[in-house]
């Protein structure tokens, strides 16, 4: 396959703390992100035309799923086809815990399954509470960031209002990382799209 400008994981909490319907808010407000006409262009305006971009979901100890595996985003139709894949994203793992440690662990995993040369890698953890279960989320953290991995955040802060400081200690790093915030989950659509705009376009 040929070099990408970016390998992007969106790894998506399914954490106890997250119903049914904020889940379906925000697979759709990924896709909506992803279909942005400034991200859309950013996938795919880069040195080498092309992105790749996975999505995991996960929650408490043994609980993720990768639920799309790395796909070529190439041209306007692969990247609305990705997006439509992603706001019909299944629930399919138990709502525990909160395991974020783990789940930078698979991410972890998954990169090194990369089936391109990426310019930037980049793994965006989405959530809504702090690591409760598991390997503290600093640990793979900082091997991640070590490989020139950026770390960002985006915090949904309905049920821990400080989250951003934990996300800022504990999970993101790398080059340019960053950990932006929404106040519940009716305002994550907007605050996805900016991040993905800061990110991509």
């Amino acid at each position: 396959m040929q070099d990408v400008d970016l390998a992007l994981i969106l790894a998506l909490d399914c954490s106890a703390s997250v119903t049914l319907e904020e889940f379906a808010m925000m697979a759709a407000g990924c896709a909506a992100g992803l279909r942005n006409p400034d991200v859309a262009a950013g996938l795919t305006g880069g040195a080498h035309g092309a992105s790749l971009c996975a999505v995991l979901i996960w929650s408490g100890h043994g609980a993720q799923d990768l639920v799309l595996d790395w796909t070529l985003l190439d041209s306007p139709a692969a990247i609305a086809a990705f997006a439509d894949d992603v706001e019909n994203t299944p629930r399919s793992i138990i709502a525990g815990a909160t395991a974020i440690g783990e789940a930078l662990a698979v991410c972890e995993n998954l990169l090194a399954t990369l089936p391109a040369k990426a310019d930037r890698v980049v793994i965006d953890m989405v959530g809504d509470g702090r690591s409760n279960q598991g390997v503290h989320p600093a640990i793979p953290r900082d091997r991640l960031v070590d490989a020139g991995v950026t770390i960002n955040g985006l915090c949904v802060l309905h049920e821990e209002p400080d989250l951003v400081a934990s996300y800022t200690n504990d999970v993101i790093g790398g080059p340019g990382a960053f950990a932006l915030w929404c106040a519940d989950y009716p305002e994550f659509a907007l605050a996805m799209r900016q991040k993905l705009v800061l990110e991509i376009a």
